[in-house]
């Protein structure tokens, strides 16, 4: 059965001084589902993830999340929804330990007011040593309990990306949007990650997806949608898009690393 939707995009375009990064993009991604974008540079991927997330406002179409038009609404605001995203350059405070750079981003969420941090009452004592347990158990789930005091900017590459999953965990989304997250991890790192994103497919977020790495792609997802000039060209399970004779040609037909 397939799952209820959290996030439609019904023909979705957006171009850029006449130049048309998407053309007609409808696609949508269920309840506990991965979903992932695949397509060559240019084809439109991190396009899709700007005018989701609200960097970018789509020229035609409706994006929908849990059945709210959510076109025009700026980033915090998307945010502050539960579409929390990555980024190909991992945001870090480097000069910060890595436990503070989880416990900065669950403070985000926190409910008390500057004012009851200022008087130091009982109640901010008590949700403050909450976050700090919160932030371990997170960094225990991404697998960096062992570096919580290291300076986040002194992370091997593959561990500050593992670092900013956790970051965007600590928001608590409901949806989580990956862009290209093992790009620039070896083997070793990619297997981590890989390891990482099925534990958070158990917790039953849904998670979309941007990756050039192919072999990723069809190990972790539910469905692969393929893109080429800002259109979708296919889309199915993993099997169904290797299968795909247009996939093949345009996207595997020099190797799958590379797709």
């Amino acid at each position: 059965m397939t799952p209820a939707a959290v996030l439609e995009l019904e023909h979705i375009a957006v171009s850029f001084g006449g130049i048309h990064a998407i053309s007609d993009l409808t696609f949508a991604v269920g309840e506990g589902e991965l979903v992932s974008l695949i397509g060559p540079n240019g084809a439109g991927k991190t396009t899709a993830f700007n005018a989701i997330s609200g960097f970018i406002h789509p020229s035609r179409g409706k994006i929908i999340y849990r059945g709210r038009p959510i076109n025009g609404l700026k980033p915090h605001q998307v945010a502050a929804l539960g579409l929390l995203r990555t980024f190909q350059r991992t945001s870090l405070f480097e000069r910060e330990s890595v436990f503070q750079n989880v416990l900065t981003g669950l403070h985000l969420q926190g409910k008390r007011k500057s004012w009851e941090y200022l008087l130091a009452l009982p109640r901010v004592a008590a949700e403050e040593a909450a976050l700090r347990t919160k932030a371990y158990e997170i960094l225990d789930f991404v697998g960096l309990s062992s570096r919580a005091s290291d300076l986040a900017g002194t992370l091997p590459y593959g561990e500050q990306r593992l670092l900013g999953v956790g970051i965007a965990l600590a928001a608590r989304p409901k949806l989580l949007m990956l862009d290209e997250p093992v790009s620039g991890m070896n083997p070793t790192e990619t297997a981590r990650f890989m390891a990482m994103l099925r534990n958070i497919r158990r917790d039953g977020l849904s998670v979309l997806l941007v990756e050039h790495d192919m072999r990723m792609v069809m190990s972790v997802s539910d469905r692969v949608i393929a893109l080429n000039y800002g259109n979708v060209i296919a889309e199915g399970s993993p099997a169904e898009i290797q299968a795909h004779p247009e996939v093949i040609q345009i996207y595997l037909g020099h190797g799958a690393r590379h797709a």
